[in-house]
């Protein structure tokens, strides 16, 4: 009988001799309605973060697959409108082995050049005139002094050895030249 009674009255586990009574032990720290409440969002919030994870990944790998396929096909354009001047060039080398005319020969083969600088230049590529301006190392590569034939080509590009080109106002090679000392 006593263990039923032991049962029903709570016991007095309250340690700090300060304080008086069971109670503060023996209520429940929170309502377990509460506490599914806040299992709930936490296995929301989880969740939530697994999807988004899920979401950037799959964001990463199509942005990484279309870059590989944007570099890959790149030079796609440029080489397509080219193709047109590769043809220009076998037709010119079939007429080389026919023709005799060498007016004729001087004429195609002026076109083909000339139809290649057009493509280029459509493309954004551009020349740079370098013979008779200042040699400027930002655009020029010089391969020799010589000296220079006038006082004033002192310091200037008397000859280009290989010509430098632009790509939309941007270097894509260096001219290699000559300067007077």
């Amino acid at each position: 009988m006593s263990t039923q009674q032991d049962e029903m009255t709570p016991m007095d586990i309250n340690t700090d001799e300060n304080m008086s009574g069971t109670s503060h032990l023996n209520d429940p720290v929170a309502d377990e309605s509460e506490i599914e409440k806040l299992k709930d969002e936490v296995n929301s919030l989880k969740d939530k973060y697994l999807r988004q994870v899920a979401e950037f990944d799959n964001f990463r790998k199509r942005t990484a697959k279309e870059r590989l396929d944007l570099i890959q096909t790149a030079g796609k354009d440029v080489v397509v409108s080219l193709l047109e001047v590769l043809d220009d060039c076998d037709r010119a080398e079939k007429q080389l082995q026919s023709s005799t005319d060498l007016t004729q020969i001087k004429e195609g083969i002026q076109l083909v050049f000339q139809k290649l600088r057009n493509t280029m230049q459509a493309k954004g590529v551009k020349a740079m005139e370098t013979v008779g301006t200042e040699f400027n190392a930002d655009i020029h590569e010089a391969i020799t002094e010589i000296p220079a034939p006038t006082e004033e080509m002192k310091g200037k590009v008397i000859d280009q050895v290989e010509k430098g080109y632009y790509m939309n106002d941007k270097i894509i090679r260096f001219a290699k030249v000559i300067v007077g000392k």
